[in-house]
């Protein structure tokens, strides 16, 4: 619990240099950004100044992964340190459970004041104030690009205009408010979710960027055939891009064209998020408050934008399991941090309680980065489970279950029930294949590694509470398309 002397203390000015014992922390979490989505991470024409500065100032973890690359899942593992499976946010329409404990909860009994703004994502049709936040400006289900409708506090109010901007207009609103107390600040943005809509200035903004299919997009030699049967779905390269393109399946050269439309607003709609992260800086200078608070950016999942002719996220390739993570903080981290090592979104509520001095959580599945802020690499996990369960509304993607370490990754396709996988598992060694192109698993040089790894995997199963493990029936890869209302 915060102490009065502490609650004195936070109305004074705290040197850059000197730690608080509760300091405030804005949590910032995109939807779908990929990893490389930054300036800072080497992208060819995406700039993005502000998130570069929190790298540059700050900690970057080039190795940030997440245990289900998907929207509701990921957010609940990200607040409760838990896997899907634990958690049982296993699917976009579940609702994060009342009783299980959590981040916002236990700063807020610590004596925090939460509050959060933007898309929540867990429970499609409730828009109501959630358990743990003194102040909720959300809406139901995606929300949309412009013009939607919040819940403030147990208001519907219509905010017209450009989403972004209007959840930066009431985050920097609340910043501005006086608080007596260390604070937990958590925005959700809609960017850079389907269906890419940039603001108007950023519109044209890549119109003259040259973008093709990536390179792997079609070398599907050695991939399970679900790889190659997604390509005319929602999900595939020749689908119909998530607006993007009105004729489909569309195989021809021409329609690379459709493409380079959805990537180049897809980055687009990121620039606004950088500009978000700007102003949200910015006010926590104009306030005093900006080197006593933790400010974390981060995203639900990566996205695959044509690699292996997929498109969205949900498998275990590396552009849909990665994402960004930067962390800014100057009494513990020291500018131009670059952390390697392999985190996950289940560290995320850990890490941030152990930052603040609050208790921790009774029982998680992540641990704490901090000790890595502070040099201290030792002892750090060498590899991770995840797992994705298929979806009967997007039928596009297998049950998945995994394993990643430093060096190798393996992937297997489990029926769901108890009979043989019916889908070729894929093996790839990163270190010298760091594209994913060439699929080891069948090859007899590196069936000792393979057997290495599945006993990896179930080690990890067991060590994270995943066995039994429970999982719908895989019915195969269908072409529909989902409901309109859930894309």
């Amino acid at each position: 619990m915060i102490t009065p002397s502490f609650l004195l203390l936070i109305g004074c000015t705290i040197s850059a240099a000197a730690p608080v014992a509760h300091p405030n922390v804005v949590y910032i979490v995109t939807d779908d950004q990929r990893y490389d989505a930054m300036s800072c991470a080497g992208h060819p024409f995406l700039k993005t100044p502000n998130m570069d500065r929190l790298a540059s100032e700050g900690a970057n973890f080039v190795n940030a992964f997440v245990t289900t690359s998907l929207c509701s899942p990921s957010r609940a593992s990200a607040i409760s340190g838990l896997y899907a499976h634990t958690h049982g946010v296993i699917n976009n329409f579940t609702e994060f459970p009342d009783d299980l404990p959590s981040l916002p909860k236990q700063l807020q009994a610590a004596g925090y004041e939460t509050a959060y703004i933007g898309k929540w994502h867990m429970g499609e049709e409730n828009d109501a104030p959630r358990l743990g936040f003194d102040y909720w400006a959300s809406h139901k289900g995606q929300g949309k690009y412009f013009d939607n409708e919040f819940n403030i506090n147990g208001q519907r109010v219509m905010l017209k205009g450009y989403y972004t901007h209007r959840i930066t207009e009431l985050a920097v609103n609340w910043l501005r408010h006086p608080h007596e107390k260390p604070f937990l600040l958590m925005i959700g943005h809609k960017a850079p979710h389907t269906p890419f809509t940039p603001e108007p200035k950023y519109e044209h903004l890549f119109d003259d960027v040259e973008i093709h299919y990536p390179a792997s997009a079609f070398a599907l030699e050695g991939k399970p055939d679900w790889v190659k049967e997604r390509l005319v779905t929602w999900h595939g390269i020749y689908g119909p891009l998530f607006g993007f393109r009105e004729k489909f399946p569309d195989a021809r050269p021409e329609a690379e064209a459709d493409f380079a439309r959805m990537v180049r607003a897809y980055f687009a709609t990121i620039k606004s998020v950088d500009d978000s992260l700007g102003e949200i800086l910015k006010t926590l200078e104009e306030t005093g408050q900006l080197d006593r608070t933790i400010v974390v950016f981060t995203s639900d999942n990566g996205f695959l934008l044509g690699e292996y002719g997929m498109m969205d996220k949900r498998t275990m390739h590396e552009p849909s399991i990665r994402v960004p993570l930067l962390v800014r903080y100057p009494p513990i981290v020291k500018p131009g941090t670059v952390i390697k090592q392999m985190v996950l979104n289940i560290d995320t509520a850990p890490s941030l309680l152990d930052m603040c001095g609050a208790p921790p959580l009774p029982k998680t599945h992540g641990r704490s980065w901090r000790p890595l802020l502070e040099g201290k690499t030792e002892g750090w996990r060498k590899s991770w489970y995840y797992e994705y369960n298929y979806e009967k509304q997007f039928p596009y993607t297998p049950n998945v279950r995994g394993v990643r370490t430093e060096r190798w990754k393996y992937m297997h396709y489990p029926t769901g029930d108890g009979s043989p996988d019916k889908h070729k598992a894929e093996l790839y060694d990163l270190l010298n294949d760091p594209e994913e192109r060439h699929n080891l698993v069948e090859d007899p040089r590196y069936q000792g590694v393979l057997e290495e790894l599945k006993r990896e995997l179930r080690r990890l199963q067991i060590e994270t509470d995943a066995l039994p493990d429970r999982m719908p029936i895989d019915e195969g890869i269908k072409t529909e398309l989902p409901e309109q209302s859930i894309r």
